[in-house]
């Protein structure tokens, strides 16, 4: 009996176990949701959210949008904003087995490739807060799956579906256009190249062109900051990695025993009976590492393609453990799985409080690496980016309080990233505080605010004192430093940040505007 045989497997009980691991996904995302804090961006896509447009500086307007719905129907708590960055992982789980079924595999590789998927660290981390990151995986998933119909069953008809879930993908994020170049490309290396000769296909591209053409028209309205913002990514802010570095960084994203499954994956596509018919799975993968390494792109930018590798390389472990004496690798495969899944955990989801995690990353010897070009201190960016917000905001307003009610009246308060301004804005109406300004990515799009420069709480530069004040003080007639932020836990350059009240504008807000802008 072949067990990989879809109709000899019991299609409602798989069914109804990769049900349940999708909702295993779900409770353990949303069970931690309350433990830490608001994540930084976070605090900036709720300001995003409370000016809705057709794009931002540093992503389209999809996400954005959605986050905006949220808050209408469930408000603003930490458990309502987690809430669909948690579906939306429970559903790559489940389309994880679709993807397994598809390819060929029984109720075991369904299970393998939904398990893997479950506890994947990548896959969980991007369910951690609400982003567009974790939307981008479910669209790249429900793309390659619908790609996988189409090309195996021959279903060209589904390409203008196709199209219009990639449309949705590339207004959340435009990572997915990756997607659609190494498909191209695995479609013209292989016999199911016939597809881009058929109509469907061609409408399927329109409608994802026209689906995206509204965002298109804002960055050409409002002067392409995108762009701008990607090549600054690229130049300043992102770490550079070598191809090896890459590599290695997508093992320790998706997992290392996923990591033996995604390669075994690539071989399913290359080399096995049944998937090198499918080859072009194969080859979509290659183009898309070497597309993303050419591009220096974060290591996480290529998670979303791996619920295809996984799930082939669930059929091929199925495949080969079905042989006589191989039975032993199914429980080996599915224990090692957990255990070494389970280690990483604590890095990716909050399961610990924060003493506890710094206590379980010592004993491990783990050191927090560095995401971007900035120095770390006891926690993981991730997490350091969790604290320290309202008490920022606190401090803030403890000298907007000190101020008398003329100047309060017409007090600018401004900052140096859209971390700071977020939380201002987020937490501040609690404390009285009016909104911050900012030229940080879209903050400066909002534009400089009416203010008649008088007076203004003004965030230092950076950490070091006499930089601040050097950098604050021409603006001014008089600077006083009045306090300095402190939190152990947040990033080495959130910590010791020096504020100011400066007095006497020497110059005009909206005439010193443009060199403002940041964009990155």
């Amino acid at each position: 009996m072949d067990e990989r045989d879809p109709k000899k497997t019991p299609a409602v009980s798989a069914t109804a176990i990769l049900l349940g691991l999708a909702a295993l996904r779900l409770v353990l995302t949303l069970a931690f949701s309350g433990r830490y804090g608001y994540f930084r961006d976070e605090l900036y896509y709720i300001a995003c959210s409370d000016h809705l447009a057709l794009g931002y500086v540093d992503q389209p307007p999809l996400s954005i949008g959605l986050l905006a719905v949220v808050r209408a129907l469930l408000g603003n708590s930490l458990f309502a904003l987690r809430l669909l960055p948690g579906i939306a992982g429970a559903a790559v789980v489940y389309l994880a087995g679709l993807l397994a079924r598809k390819l060929g595999a029984g109720k075991f590789g369904q299970v393998l490739a939904a398990l893997a998927a479950l506890i994947s660290p990548g896959f969980l981390s991007q369910s951690r807060y609400y982003s567009m990151n974790i939307l981008d995986i479910l669209f790249w998933t429900v793309a390659v799956y619908l790609a996988l119909v189409i090309v195996k069953d021959d279903r060209p008809r589904l390409w203008p579906l196709f199209g219009i879930v990639v449309g949705l993908g590339l207004q959340n994020k435009y990572s997915i256009g990756f997607l659609v170049v190494g498909l191209v490309a695995g479609l013209l290396l292989t016999t199911a190249r016939k597809h881009l000769f058929k109509w469907s296909f061609w409408v399927g591209a329109a409608l994802a062109a026209l689906i995206f053409l509204p965002h298109v028209l804002w960055e050409i309205r409002t002067g392409f900051p995108s762009v701008e913002f990607m090549r600054n990514a690229s130049l300043y802010k992102n770490m550079p990695i070598s191809p090896f570095g890459f590599f290695l960084a997508q093992v320790m994203e998706v997992g290392l025993i996923q990591a033996f499954l995604w390669l075994a994956g690539l071989g399913f596509f290359f080399f096995h009976r049944e998937g090198k018919r499918l080859r072009l799975f194969g080859w979509m993968y290659v183009v898309v590492f070497l597309i993303m390494i050419a591009t220096r792109a974060k290591a996480y930018y290529l998670i979303p393609i791996y619920p295809v590798l996984l799930a082939g390389g669930a059929v091929l472990v199925e495949d080969v453990s079905a042989r006589a004496g191989r039975r032993w690798l199914r429980p080996v495969t599915a224990v090692l799985l957990v255990i070494f899944s389970a280690l990483a955990v604590p890095f990716v989801i909050p399961v610990l409080p924060v003493e506890s995690f710094i206590a379980y990353q010592d004993f491990l010897g783990i050191k927090p690496g560095q995401e971007e070009r900035t120095a770390v201190g006891v926690l993981p960016q991730h997490y350091a980016d969790m604290f320290g917000w309202e008490e920022m905001t606190a401090t803030v307003a403890k000298i907007y309080q000190g101020l008398s009610p003329e100047e309060r009246a017409g007090c600018l308060i401004y900052v140096r990233n859209y971390g700071q301004a977020g939380a201002i804005d987020f937490f501040g109406p609690k404390f009285g505080l009016p909104k911050a300004s900012c030229g940080h990515n879209n903050y400066w799009l909002w534009g400089p605010p009416d203010w008649d420069g008088k007076v203004a709480i003004v965030f230092g530069d950076n950490n070091d004192l006499e930089e601040s004040t050097k950098d604050v003080s021409p603006g001014f007639t008089t600077v006083e430093h009045v306090a300095t932020f402190t939190h152990k836990y947040v990033m080495p350059y959130e910590n010791g940040r020096p504020i100011f009240i400066c007095r006497g504008a020497k110059g005009n807000i909206k005439d010193i505007w443009p060199q403002e802008k940041n964009f990155n």
